[in-house]
């Protein structure tokens, strides 16, 4: 069986602008073994060198003050640690120009090779092509499918890829609710009987009285009785 291995990846920003003066303030990324999460994850704070926005306080809840002693993007400890954890996997993020555009900045700044877009998954564009016009953002996708929101008071990126990991699978099959292994009730005879449409005349029997007279004497030539004719 062939493995597939893909990364759920999500950043915070001190703004929008990845073009611009807008850097990486944070990364998270959880691993997925054929489309499910094995447990191992990525996740790091990063100085950005300058101020966040009011914006991200606002969303993320981080500071300046919780990125003054963090490292750099360069530090041995981001860059180098989270390629190493991507590998040569697919990488699967929420508005993934957004997130591709800012990582590639960073690469770029540090000097390292930039990850192409045939590299990346975009679940905002498979949930508009699945839910064309429908609200496509990761909270209203969470809400669409029933993924659990109550930790999620702020955004953080390796929560949000947490989530996004759930949610990509409800995006490619979903979770086979259709496979219901809990016990049923059980039915009486006389519920059966109570539901079952009855016939207002019976149906004759296809039997001839030739084939009941062959029965019975091959029936009388068994060496046990029949647990049928037995009271």
């Amino acid at each position: 069986m062939t493995t597939l291995r893909e990364i759920a990846f999500d950043t915070e920003t001190t703004g929008l602008d990845w073009a611009g003066d807008d850097r990486i303030v944070e990364v998270g990324a959880v691993e997925l073994i054929n489309h499910i999460a094995t447990g191992r994850t990525f996740h790091t704070r990063i100085n950005p060198r300058r101020s966040v926005s009011e914006a991200t306080i606002r969303i993320t809840g981080i500071t300046d003050d919780m990125l003054v002693d963090q490292p750099f993007f360069e530090d041995p400890s981001v860059a180098p640690a989270l390629l190493e954890f991507f590998g040569d996997s697919t990488i699967v993020a929420h508005n993934a120009g957004f997130d591709r555009g800012f990582l590639n900045a960073e690469l770029k700044r540090c000097g390292m090779e930039e990850i192409p877009e045939e590299r990346w998954v975009d679940t905002a564009a498979m949930a508009r092509k699945k839910f064309p016009g429908a609200p496509a953002s990761l909270d209203a996708l969470c809400r669409r499918f029933s993924v659990n929101l109550e930790s999620r008071s702020l955004h953080g990126a390796l929560l949000d890829s947490q989530l996004l990991s759930e949610v990509y699978l409800e995006l490619l099959c979903g979770r086979a609710r259709a496979f219901d292994f809990a016990p049923k009730a059980k039915s009486s005879v006389a519920d059966v009987a109570k539901t079952a449409r009855q016939r207002p005349t019976p149906l004759p029997s296809r039997l001839t009285e030739d084939e009941k007279r062959r029965h019975a004497e091959f029936v009388a030539h068994l060496s046990d009785a029949p647990l049928w004719t037995m009271n």
